[in-house]
C-alpha cells in the first residue's frame, strides 16, 4: 500500500521465512536476523522479494552456503551487490553462457570467473571491473 510495514508485519515475515527455510534443513536462528522486510513489487504479476540483513557476515555466508538446499522452490538466496558489482557479474554470467570461461560466481559480495583449458590454465580470478572481463 506504499506504506512502510510496521515491526509486527516484519516479525511476521521473519518468522514465515525462518519456518520455510526449516522445512528446507536450512539452518537459521531467528536471533541472528537483525532486519527482515518484504520489497515493493515492480509489477502485479513479479513474486516478492524478501530482503534479510544479518548480525554478522558470518552468518549470512553460513545461510548463503546452504542455499543448494533450495534447489527446485524457485527461492534464491544472494548477496546483496553494488550496481557496479552487479553488472561486472551479469558480464560474466553473459560470458560464461557464450562459453568463453567455465564458471562464475559470487562470494562475500566479490565476483569470481574460472578461466577455460586444461587444469594448469582454468585459474579463478578476483575481477574487481568491467576491463578484467574485456579480455574474455
Amino acid at each position: 500500500n506504499g506504506q512502510q510495514p510496521d515491526e509486527e508485519e516484519n516479525t511476521s515475515v521473519e518468522q514465515q521465512v525462518v519456518t520455510f527455510l526449516k522445512t528446507k534443513a536450512v539452518e537459521v536462528d531467528s536471533c541472528n536476523i537483525e532486519a527482515c522486510h518484504l520489497l515493493s513489487r515492480r509489477s502485479n504479476s513479479e513474486k516478492q522479494a524478501v530482503i534479510i540483513r544479518f548480525a554478522n557476515r558470518k552468518h549470512k555466508m553460513t545461510l548463503i552456503k546452504q542455499g543448494k538446499k533450495l534447489k527446485g522452490t524457485y527461492v534464491y538466496m544472494n548477496d546483496h551487490l553494488t550496481k557496479q558489482n552487479a553488472d561486472i557479474a551479469r558480464k560474466a554470467r553473459y560470458l560464461k553462457k557464450e562459453g568463453k570461461i567455465q564458471h562464475t560466481w559470487t562470494s562475500n559480495c566479490k565476483i569470481y570467473v574460472k578461466l577455460k583449458g586444461t587444469p594448469e590454465q582454468a585459474k579463478v580470478l578476483h575481477i574487481r571491473s568491467m576491463e578484467e572481463l574485456d579480455k574474455y
